[in-house]
């Protein structure tokens, strides 16, 4: 009986696997721990050591570091990634938008469309774009302390 029920759940959630697989695109999403991320963002995509500790917190408020989030706003836009960039900024299934990107690449691992955007869209509006910035992170004494944290 047991085996009957465990086979029965698994062709169940297989064919639920396929049927959402049939109109998704394969990312390769990750959730990053803070000096992992702070390292990558710096050595990888050549951001602002000046501005690494913004960009921590932010990410961790608005991602909570993790490649693969999407959210929907109360107006009904998405914001993607680990950055949260606004769809305004992307188009889906091709590229387009602001940063001439498709948005399913912002959920990627590597993070190259993503932090090239994300810069871009920090050096025109500096961080007011993100809420979770304005939040949790505009106030310096907030800010992780990286050099103490990570040693970076």
């Amino acid at each position: 009986m047991r085996a009957a029920l465990f086979g029965s759940w698994f062709w169940l959630g297989l064919g639920l696997l396929l049927l959402l697989a049939g109109d998704s695109v394969v990312v390769s999403a990750k959730r990053f721990l803070r000096c992992e991320l702070a390292r990558k963002l710096l050595d990888q995509h050549g951001f602002e050591r000046s501005l690494l500790s913004n960009w921590i917190c932010l990410l961790e408020h608005e991602s909570d570091l993790d490649t693969s989030r999407i959210a929907t706003n109360p107006n009904g836009s998405r914001n993607y990634g680990l950055f949260q960039i606004n769809g305004r900024f992307c188009q889906e299934g091709r590229r387009g938008g602001i940063c001439n990107a498709k948005c399913e690449d912002f959920l990627e691992e590597n993070l190259r469309e993503a932090a090239t955007c994300a810069k871009r869209i920090q050096a025109t509006d500096g961080f007011r774009h993100w809420a979770g910035w304005q939040r949790y992170c505009r106030n310096t004494q907030n800010l992780p302390n990286l050099k103490v944290i990570c040693g970076i």
